[in-house]
């Protein structure tokens, strides 16, 4: 039997630069039709929808946020000057988050539910929404309705209006750096960019041995079920072309909420690539994350998604899903932007 490789994580690579730039040379290589290689590229660039993009895709950071009023300012001020937009959704924080947003980023705006109601009933004869750019990029404010993290990624995937969603974590443990790696897959033709830590050129500085253990063994699980080769399960760094939305549903409140997109994401038959990602320690407080509830709550979910019955996860399904046959998983190796 394969068992899991237990060496202590390496060090966190020193810190990159911050004039990374969204990755242009790949964008148009593929809108003329002409991959990395020089050979020519059959594979359609497709945006919301599932539409061609013929212009620059907007790009949507969703970030679930509770008590990070501490690590904010660590994390906002390093977003790319590229970014459509960034989707902050606060768990009824009680630490002063939204303060903290709101002093670090002056152009935000608070989104309600009669706004987004509004805004897709104007696009839906036809015009667009309400533009949020103004000056910058735009930060908006979300306040989740219920708890865990996978409510508010629900609720910030229907508060965001990019073509292309990233979804990042507020504790620190992130690099921002690291967003053109996984923009560079979706212009090569992915339709979800997974962030791994267990690819060469990733890492963790925080995950323990129990949960690394963990980890590998609901891995293995998820792929003998849906045929898939994924090598890290339980990771909150991605990023995704908008018309995947449909098909996560996400009916899912807690951490599993990962588990449950890439299940999903699988049975759709979508493309998958794998990107390397290196995971810092969250640089304040304490995470929510709880191994073996939390553990319990992912095999319920993959037993759930795999056997078409209600376990415990999060919320109910509001309709049985359908299994389609699971997409390639494609393992980037090195990306091509510095």
């Amino acid at each position: 039997m394969c068992v899991p490789n237990l060496v202590e994580p390496k060090a966190a690579p020193e810190e990159r630069q911050l004039d990374f730039v969204f990755p242009v040379e790949s964008y148009l290589a593929i809108q003329n039709g002409i991959d990395k290689t020089g050979s020519p590229n059959s594979l359609p660039l497709l945006g919301r929808d599932r539409a061609p993009v013929t212009a620059m895709p907007k790009v949507s950071l969703v970030i679930p946020t509770l008590n990070e009023a501490a690590n904010l300012p660590h994390v906002l001020p390093r977003i790319p000057a590229w970014a459509h937009e960034v989707v902050l959704v606060d768990g009824h924080s009680w630490d002063g988050t939204t303060d903290v947003a709101r002093e670090l980023w002056p152009n935000h705006h608070i989104v309600t539910r009669e706004q987004r109601r509004r805004d897709r009933r104007r696009e839906a004869r036809g015009g667009q929404g309400r533009d949020r750019r103004g000056s910058g990029i735009a930060l908006r404010l979300v306040t989740q309705q219920g708890r865990g993290k996978g409510d508010a990624l629900r609720a910030g995937f229907a508060a965001a209006t990019g073509d292309i969603i990233v979804m990042f974590d507020a504790d620190g443990s992130a690099d921002p750096a690291e967003i053109p790696s996984f923009l560079d897959a979706l212009l090569a033709g992915a339709d979800f960019a997974k962030g791994s830590r267990f690819l060469r050129g990733g890492g963790s500085a925080d995950i323990t041995r129990l949960r690394r253990l963990g980890n590998w063994g609901l891995t293995t699980l998820v792929n003998r079920l849906y045929g898939v080769r994924y090598t890290d399960l339980c990771y909150g760094l991605n990023a995704f072309w908008a018309h995947c939305l449909p098909h996560m549903e996400i009916d899912s409140d807690g951490f599993e909420v990962e588990t449950l997109i890439n299940i999903r994401i699988a049975k759709a038959g979508l493309q998958v690539t794998e990107v390397p990602s290196f995971e810092g320690n969250r640089i304040h407080g304490v995470s929510n994350l709880n191994a073996w509830r939390d553990g319990w709550r992912v095999v319920g979910t993959i037993m759930r998604e795999r056997l078409g019955v209600l376990l415990p996860s999060g919320q109910e399904a509001a309709a049985s899903k359908t299994s389609m046959e699971p997409g390639p998983v494609v393992l980037a190796r090195e990306s091509s932007i510095a």
